[in-house]
């Protein structure tokens, strides 16, 4: 199952999304926790900087073992995700882009046989590569809503 043009239009551009949400809001502000006990718009970005080299280790192992299992990812468990924290979010944004490339490429440069690769979901079961591609756009459109969200609030306080 190749992948389709949606999902490379969205591996190619959902991310940029991000910089339209935030607009030109102060990243101390972007940093301001608004929802006790929720990640702040800073902390979602965070995430999604701090996922993606997993999603991509996550790829390569597909293609190195068979129908290989994952245990859920929790950012609060990923020393990765502290350090992101302590990023600015210039140098967070950029990290994004790159790594994004990065996902983009090897997508891209994959034939029939290896998109047929699966892996296998804690939650979802197994599926294959294009569904994996799903499943991270999917993840990632949360993200973005739930900034979506936040930004919108804190624009109220302007």
């Amino acid at each position: 199952m190749p992948l389709s043009k949606s999902v490379i239009t969205r591996l190619e551009f959902q991310h940029q999304t991000i910089r339209d949400l935030i607009g030109d809001l102060p990243e101390e502000m972007l940093r301001r926790n608004i929802i006790p006990n929720k990640w702040s718009a800073f902390e979602n970005i965070a995430h999604l900087d701090a996922y993606q080299p997993m999603f991509f280790w996550r790829l390569e192992r597909m293609q190195q073992e068979s129908n290989p299992r994952f245990e859920r990812y929790v950012a609060e468990q990923d020393p990765k995700f502290a350090g992101t924290l302590q990023k600015r979010l210039p140098q967070m944004l950029a990290d994004i882009d790159a790594q994004r490339s990065q996902i983009t490429a090897y997508f891209l440069s994959m034939d029939d046989a290896m998109l047929a690769h699966k892996g296998v979901h804690p939650k979802f079961g197994e599926f294959s590569q294009p569904m994996w591609a799903e499943f991270f756009l999917g993840h990632e459109a949360h993200h973005l809503y739930t900034i979506f969200q936040l930004t919108q609030e804190l624009r109220k306080s302007l």
